[in-house]
């Protein structure tokens, strides 16, 4: 007897873009090496100022970088290497959090700029400025996630 294949089967579903593709950066690899050398368009800032729900200057401060700079980086259309490498560290931090509440973005965007006991007090967001930073918020979260006392 042959089973016949009734499955469900949506049509047409519209995927929602990954969270990397919206923003348009690869999450890691040769790729995202090669994005960040060459410059990360200014476009990624807007997107990111946009998904996280952060004005521009105060995405930009959290990055450290100047308004100045801010306005040179617009006109030229694409951030230098280190500045382009911040804004990748808060898109994985963001990313990162809204994944700990699930899809979240107005509980993540509260606990991305809250004192966190994890972090000794201090805010996510505040620890973004280096990479030792960004690694104790991305630990923080992986023990989190995985019900690890903190």
């Amino acid at each position: 007897m042959q089973a016949t294949s009734n499955e469900f089967r949506p049509k047409g579903s519209a995927r929602k873009p990954d969270f990397w593709q919206a923003l348009g950066l690869p999450p890691r690899g040769p790729k995202l090496h090669e994005a960040l050398s060459e410059g990360v368009p200014y476009e990624v800032f807007t997107q990111l100022a946009a998904a996280s729900g952060l004005e521009k200057k105060e995405l930009a401060r959290y990055v450290v970088i100047p308004p100045a700079s801010l306005q040179r980086r617009a006109k030229a259309g694409r951030f230098k290497l280190d500045e382009g490498d911040r804004l990748y560290r808060f898109a994985e931090v963001y990313k990162s959090a809204v994944d700990l509440f699930e899809g979240d973005t107005q509980r993540a965007n509260k606990w991305l700029l809250n004192p966190v006991r994890g972090l000794g007090g201090h805010r996510p967001v505040d620890m973004i400025s280096t990479s030792a930073g960004v690694e104790a918020v991305l630990d923080l979260v992986g023990r989190l996630e995985h019900g690890v006392l903190v």
